[in-house]
């Protein structure tokens, strides 16, 4: 049997890169060697494309050639520098293993279009709603899904500090993995707060806390085959959850440990499920998402953000709450290709 020529994207430019990288490296781990074919494409930190043999360490030089994704669907892949040649490479598959801006966002997702090489995960549509929280408020509550109250500041907005009511969320609208990040308890954190958040991005969110517990879903599929992963619960000790910023995530969190299956009552269990499911398809997700939200004590659950390739590293939320539901990262591989692979109808 032929093995599915897999192009296998990773690292990127955002913030994300290095949990991009763990993720690429989990997924070689549980790639089935004799269902794939391996092209392993790394993005450097400054934007350079790389063909080398795997995201292990030292991937930008040992061995690794010049590469970039064609947007000429005549070549369906990848043009290769070697001995001063561009050399092409049909690929049959793309999964884009990138998190965060430039990784979420619809723009990898946008050349894949161009490139007419199906791939795996959210469209570019989906991509860019659900990167920029306050679209995927806007579209969700739409459609009477609860969110947070929120408000927006763009470049030359300057909030008024005491029209707020107290404490608030400061989040960059288009970032990830809680960078930028702020909790603002009085009005005199709220200016402090905003320009933290516009190191990482012009569009600032000030969202009102919402009390209750963190709960997530990881969801797989389109509207044929959707499946739903064990809902987990974020336990803190203090502060507020911030993912990803710890110096050695592999060793835990400071602050938060994730539970799973989510010490919930089975109605709010199902609760999760059911309203991850109905923001995936509202926000016109396929392939993959996770999906995070609070569950206040009245059992209303209210949507947090949607991550579109959430993180697939040995700690990570997603690939946890699927295996707790019965699906090893081998298998979610495998599904997430097949959703992408021609001929599937949606």
């Amino acid at each position: 049997m032929n093995r599915l020529r897999i192009g296998i994207i990773f690292g990127g430019t955002s913030e994300e890169h290095p949990i991009s990288v763990k993720s690429a490296r989990e997924i070689a781990r549980n790639l089935d060697p004799r269902k794939y074919e391996p092209f392993w494409i790394g993005i450097t930190t400054g934007g350079t494309w790389r063909l080398c043999d795997g995201p292990d360490a030292g991937w930008e030089d040992d061995g690794s050639h010049p590469a970039m994704l064609s947007p000429d669907r005549s070549v369906h892949g990848l043009l290769v520098l070697k001995h001063r040649r561009y050399t092409a490479i049909r690929l049959d598959v793309v999964l884009p293993v990138l998190h965060g801006r430039s990784g979420e966002d619809g723009a990898m997702q946008g050349l894949l279009e161009l490139s007419g090489i199906p791939y795996v995960g959210c469209d570019v549509q989906s991509s860019a709603v659900c990167m920029d929280k306050s679209l995927a408020y806007t579209v969700a509550g739409s459609a009477g899904i609860a969110t947070p109250n929120f408000w927006t500041v763009t470049t030359n907005d300057k909030p008024d500090p005491e029209q707020f009511t107290y404490p608030v969320f400061v989040k960059p609208a288009r970032s990830g993995s809680s960078f930028g990040v702020s909790k603002a308890t009085c009005a005199e954190e709220l200016p402090g707060a905003v320009e933290t958040a516009r190191r990482y991005d012009s569009k600032v969110l000030i969202e009102e806390a919402v009390t209750g517990s963190e709960v997530g879903c990881a969801v797989l599929g389109d509207d044929l085959e959707l499946v739903t992963g064990e809902p987990d619960r974020i336990a803190l000790s203090h502060g507020f959850f911030r993912i990803h910023q710890e110096r050695r995530p592999e060793s835990g969190s400071e602050n938060s440990t994730p539970i799973v299956p989510a010490d919930i009552p089975a109605e709010s269990r199902r609760a999760v499920q059911e309203t991850a499911r109905e923001i995936y398809r509202r926000l016109g997700c396929r392939g993959l998402a996770r999906v995070d939200m609070f569950l206040k004590d009245d059992g209303t659950v209210v949507l947090n953000e949607v991550n579109t390739f959430p993180g697939m590293t040995s700690y990570s939320r997603y690939p946890r709450m699927m295996a707790a539901a019965g699906l090893p990262l081998a298998e979610v591989i495998d599904r997430i290709v097949s959703f992408a692979l021609p001929g599937r109808i949606r």
